[in-house]
């Protein structure tokens, strides 16, 4: 089993949301984070907010490079290398989505 860490994080907006934590180990290891308000009823004027971090904290092959329009940032997309870095990045899109399918109380397909 693995240990999970409830954080309370602040938002660039200054929304504070509870975000949950955990370490994927294996030959490298992610440290992956969650959280959202759930559904709020609204777009970006009025609605929740999701967050989410993977971050690399040892030996990880891992590439982001921000998609870039004349508005600004518009998506990322990431390349691994190595057969570790995809199981623990299934793993931790796995907690990810389990985390914010269990804050936001609601799961539409």
């Amino acid at each position: 089993m693995y240990e999970i860490k409830e954080n309370r994080r602040e938002l660039f907006d200054g929304t504070e949301i509870t975000t949950y934590t955990r370490d994927v180990v294996s030959a490298n290891i992610l440290q992956v984070e969650a959280g959202t308000t759930g559904y709020k009823g609204g777009d970006t004027g009025h609605g929740g907010r999701t967050y989410f971090r993977i971050s690399d904290e040892a030996s990880t092959d891992i590439h982001v490079t921000p998609l870039m329009d004349r508005f600004g940032c518009n998506g990322f997309e990431v390349t691994l290398g190595g057969d570790c870095e995809l199981e623990t990045m299934i793993r931790a899109l796995k907690f990810i989505t389990k985390v914010l399918e269990e804050e936001s109380e609601e799961v539409y397909d």
